[in-house]
């Protein structure tokens, strides 16, 4: 008598599914480059969805369109850089040679040395093309990421349109905008988690350990090439502040060890600032647009136009505790209360416990694609954000 066999799913069937899904979505990229007028809704839904734009070749092809750069700025050869007598010259120089860990390893010296000089003539020819632009540290990070992902022509198209919209702020003389972007981070943790807000505020961390990932689109941070590019994705296919969202979410996706830390803004910061490269990427991806649609940014505006970077509060909880006790302490006893009170009960959330309600994908796709086209729109998209600059007249994300 023959035994029988495990109906189970096998690893055979899942890639077989993984692949027809990866087939499948191919061809929906190509059918919405294919009709006339492009569907870019379409596209800016497959770069939000799992797994983003898959290859580099079909990024050559959709990068463009997500920022709405016309074909002929794309066929334009790039201009010739004069370095000489160039203000921003050594600095740029400097950041791009210490840029050595952003290129793939194993890469012959004559290849990489021959991008770093391309890459220096993208950045001095944007900035000189564009005199209000001022030059950051951290802004070869991004440049560098198109420059591995296109090449120098159509790098150069890409990160001039970038550089006047979603990057305009962090390029101002002063970091006043970037400062005030940042300053949007606290209110989306408070929105969903309360007790790591008040931890960190009681840390007085600040936002600062969330700086390079911003200004970086986080290349500054993240090891492997396949999550950075990931992420361009979905920050090109979204609204310019998605990215503070997505910083919101590793923070509140490391709660547990926030919550376990010293409450010491040394020690907080330490912890903040050294990103884990094994991250969900398409689990946050997801929660971050969910947090964005949940919580989009004219709802946030007021608090972060008079919130106080480094502000810290006094909470009736610490009051409570004797002198001799530390906040970190009074927290984690709370947080293991508040555990013990829950299994206790079955293990349902308690009537103070904050829930982000989740829309369906399908919506949450739609919603974010559309919010992000309001960035190729132009002056169309100033009536659009209106309501969350009423209370940030500062911040210049469409100038």
């Amino acid at each position: 008598m023959k035994s029988s066999k495990s109906v189970g799913a096998s690893p055979l069937n899942g890639r077989h599914d993984r692949d027809s899904r990866r087939n499948r979505k191919v061809a929906d990229i190509t059918q919405a480059l294919s009709v006339s007028p492009v569907d870019v809704a379409a596209l800016r839904r497959m770069a939000i969805s799992e797994g983003g734009l898959l290859t580099d070749e079909i990024r050559c092809q959709v990068w463009p369109r997500l920022l709405n750069v016309p074909p002929h700025i794309l066929e334009q050869e790039p201009d010739a850089v004069e370095r000489e007598n160039n203000k921003d010259y050594n600095q740029v120089l400097l950041d791009v040679q210490r840029s050595l860990r952003r290129f793939p390893p194993g890469m012959p010296d004559e290849q990489r040395e021959g991008l770093q000089e391309e890459l220096i003539d993208i950045i001095l020819r944007v900035l000189k093309n564009n005199p209000q632009l001022h030059y950051y540290q951290g802004y070869h990070d991004i440049v560098v990421t198109f420059l591995l992902v296109l090449n120098e022509r159509l790098a150069t198209a890409l990160v001039e349109k970038l550089s006047t919209h979603h990057l305009r702020d962090f390029m101002d003389p002063t970091m006043d905008n970037t400062k005030h972007i940042l300053n949007y981070l606290m209110p989306i943790i408070e929105r969903v988690n309360p007790e790591v807000h008040d931890f960190m505020q009681q840390a007085e961390v600040g936002t600062i350990f969330a700086l390079s990932w911003l200004i970086t689109w986080f290349g500054h941070v993240l090891s492997d090439f396949r999550h950075v590019v990931r992420l361009y994705d979905f920050f090109l296919a979204c609204h310019p502040l998605m990215p503070i969202y997505f910083a919101a979410v590793i923070v509140l996706h490391r709660e547990e060890e926030v919550l376990e830390c010293e409450c010491d803004m040394a020690m907080v910061h330490h912890l903040l600032s050294q990103i884990p490269q094994d991250l969900p990427y398409e689990t946050l991806i997801s929660r971050a647009g969910d947090l964005f649609v949940q919580f989009p940014p004219s709802e946030l505006a007021r608090e972060a136009a008079t919130q106080e970077s480094t502000a810290a509060s006094t909470f009736t909880d610490f009051g409570l505790a004797s002198t001799q006790q530390r906040p970190d302490s009074v927290l984690r006893r709370r947080r293991r209360q508040r555990q013990a009170a829950l299994e206790s009960s079955g293990g349902g959330p308690g009537p103070n416990a904050t829930v982000v309600a989740r829309p369906s994908a399908a919506r949450r796709l739609v919603r974010l694609a559309v919010m992000g086209l309001t960035v190729a729109l132009g002056a169309a998209a100033i009536a659009v954000v209106n309501s969350a600059l009423e209370w940030a007249p500062n911040l210049n994300l469409f100038p």
